[in-house]
């Protein structure tokens, strides 16, 4: 089922806070699909996804190569499931690796401190899934 991003029924925003891992899908430069398991947080009022990493990760530096690709988020729960998809970028921005940081500790715990970290941002414009 396609889901509004902008209007969210409260069951989905409830499933998006809960702590669940899930998998983020990003294009290599062949275009082929790179899928690793990662935490992320869902911000409603700008409809970004953010996924904190570091920048030598393979993940980063494809979005770093193709600022722009398309990249998807996926979290899976039994029958359940929801997969954000949209444009995504990478930043070493200080504030925006600070606000990302900030969202990850409440959904799951304090990352370790990286002097590298950098914040996958994704600009979610289609919703799908199944609660």
């Amino acid at each position: 089922m396609a889901l509004d991003p902008r209007n969210l029924p409260s069951e989905v925003t409830t499933f998006l806070t809960e702590r669940h891992l899930a998998t983020l899908t990003t294009l290599r430069s062949d275009n082929t699909p790179h899928v690793v398991a990662v935490g992320f947080t869902w911000d409603p009022d700008e409809q970004l996804v953010r996924v904190i990493t570091f920048a030598p990760s393979r993940k980063a530096r494809n979005v770093a190569e193709r600022p722009g690709s398309a990249a998807a988020v996926c979290q899976v729960d039994g029958g359940r499931w929801l997969t954000l998809e949209g444009r995504a970028t990478v930043t070493d921005d200080p504030g925006r690796v600070a606000e990302a940081v900030r969202r990850y500790a409440g959904r799951y715990s304090e990352p370790k401190q990286r002097t590298d970290r950098v914040v996958i941002e994704i600009a979610v414009d289609r919703i799908m899934g199944r609660g």
